[in-house]
């Protein structure tokens, strides 16, 4: 088994509303570019460091329970992370990691992207969105 890093962008979508609408200048978009976050399976969503959340401007959403490896804890959900990964882009809420942990990014935001795990080359693969190939299915 090998592990997955990626580098990934994200953009408070509702700066970019903002901006849209004229209400604040494109300048003041928040975004930031991180490298090496890992892709973990194991996860659900996207989780990201305090930090990250601050210098973006996220809403808090609600407070959960969550499950971690060291048992049950409470954990703080922000909305409207856009992110932009292999081409793609999609807006995910965002689970609120203890200090100092490294950003990751589940199967939620993956799924919906169309991205699945290359573990032999250690990589993420774009899975096709047209044809009927495509990772997109109504049954």
């Amino acid at each position: 088994m090998g592990k997955v890093l990626t580098t990934l962008t994200i953009t408070n979508r509702i700066d970019e509303a903002k901006a849209k609408q004229g209400l604040i200048p494109t300048d003041q978009i928040r975004t930031v570019t991180l490298q090496d976050v890992l892709v973990d399976t194991g996860a659900t969503t996207l989780c990201l460091p305090q930090d990250t959340i601050a210098k973006l401007g996220l809403e808090l959403l609600k407070e959960v329970t969550v499950t971690t490896a060291t048992g049950l804890s409470s954990a703080r959900i922000f909305q409207d992370a856009k992110i932009d990964l292999c081409g793609r882009q999609g807006t995910f809420e965002c689970l609120e990691l203890p200090g100092g942990r490294d950003p990751l990014i589940g199967v939620i935001p993956l799924e919906a992207l169309g991205l699945e795990l290359d573990l032999q080359k250690q990589t993420l693969k774009v899975l096709p969105s047209e044809s009927w190939d495509t990772y997109l299915t109504i049954l």
